[in-house]
């Protein structure tokens, strides 16, 4: 039945991109692997994140299963498109079954999209990770896949009106080797070196980023530390 829903969907979604002419840059699919679970750990800078995601798998022939808020699947339109696509609710007050769920998806072979920064980096940096991916992954026995992504907070990001014109954004996708979770490493050892290694993907597809700013005032999708105005991470923090 996902299958019914989520091929239209993504072809859907390829046909905007068609649209809007957007230049996707991936390099690294082939690190996702073809069978078998998996946990596909990314950074966060969009609402259209989890689109780009799941398309890095798609040279694999893999489908992604993405943890999810739970308001999403309340919304009369999104809301049955993702229960078709088998994707995971996650209620913060009750985590324990959106864990338990994604548990018994990555034990089944699937593979499962998870952003552990759990909210959109308005710094466009990475944030702290939590630990559930990497615990996700030791107690299924499947690996961490780490990837990156750049350009897609020129969208739609937090705090910024979506960008749905056709002006040939870049969006570049790196996917990296995958970090194994062994049972008798500490969980928070695990997340530190995965994100780790996301950082390294991002300041890849971040040099390799094929565009800058026309001018000072479209310095705000750049972060502060590489020359642009989008706030610090600290600044974010003070004004939440």
């Amino acid at each position: 039945m996902a299958e019914l829903v989520y091929r239209p969907v993504i072809g859907a979604a390829r046909t905007l991109f068609k649209a809007l002419d957007l230049k996707i840059d991936t390099q690294g699919s082939e690190h996702i692997p073809k069978t078998g679970g998996a946990v596909l750990v990314s950074n966060h800078i969009s609402y259209l994140d989890f689109i780009f995601t799941g398309l890095a798998a798609l040279p694999q022939k893999r489908l992604v299963r993405f943890m999810a808020k739970e308001s999403v699947f309340r919304h009369k339109v999104s809301g049955p498109l993702m229960r078709g696509m088998k994707h995971i609710p996650v209620d913060r007050k009750q985590g324990e079954e959106a864990y338990a769920h994604a548990l018994a998806s990555l034990r089944s072979g699937e593979i499962v999209g998870v952003f552990p920064e759990a909210t959109i980096s308005e710094s466009f940096t990475l944030k702290s990770f939590k630990s559930g991916a990497a615990r996700l992954a030791q107690e299924a026995g499947v690996p961490l896949i780490p990837m990156a992504l750049w350009g897609t907070q020129r969208l739609w990001t937090k705090g910024r009106p979506r960008n749905l014109k056709r002006n040939h954004v870049p969006v570049t996708i790196r996917v990296g080797e995958p970090v194994e979770a062994p049972t008798d490493q500490y969980a928070g050892a695990i997340t530190r070196r995965l994100r780790e290694r996301v950082q390294e993907l991002l300041e890849a597809a971040q040099r390799a980023y094929p565009v800058r700013p026309k001018d000072a005032s479209d310095t705000w999708w750049v972060p502060a530390h590489l020359g642009g105005t989008a706030p610090t991470a600290a600044e974010v923090r003070e004004k939440s």
